[in-house]
């Protein structure tokens, strides 16, 4: 069980990290995070702004203890689309394989918090 804890938080942890990381860019509209997704992929700044909050939160949804399971996997989902549309974007604009493929990393990254998530729930009812 301490293991299962461990990988839990390790992994959920360093995936939220990324999330976090990610999204301040996209709030505070940096120019390196406008010239990627407002000029190269064509994402209005508002929505930049807005999906970028959204990360957030959702990261702080999936680490905080007490959110409640149904509202985990809504986050969990919610990071899904956002990745699997970000590597959709990449390659309908014909961008080489080096650009998108990242994203791959991160969907297993999600993937494996969620299957710990779901094994965590599964043994402790929490």
């Amino acid at each position: 069980m301490k293991r299962l804890h461990l990988a839990y938080w390790i992994v959920t942890a360093l995936f939220s990290a990324f999330m976090i990381f990610s999204s301040y860019g996209g709030i505070t509209l940096m120019p390196e995070a406008v010239a990627l997704l407002h000029d190269h992929l064509g994402y209005p700044l508002y929505f930049i702004r807005w999906i970028s909050v959204f990360k957030i939160i959702g990261a702080i949804a999936i680490l905080l203890p007490k959110v409640p399971v149904r509202v985990k996997e809504w986050a969990y989902f919610g990071f899904l689309i956002d990745l699997a549309t970000a590597a959709f974007s990449f390659i309908a604009l014909g961008d080489p394989i080096s650009l998108w493929a990242p994203m791959t990393i991160f969907i297993l990254m999600l993937m494996a918090a969620y299957v710990l998530h779901r094994k965590r729930v599964a043994r402790t009812g929490a």
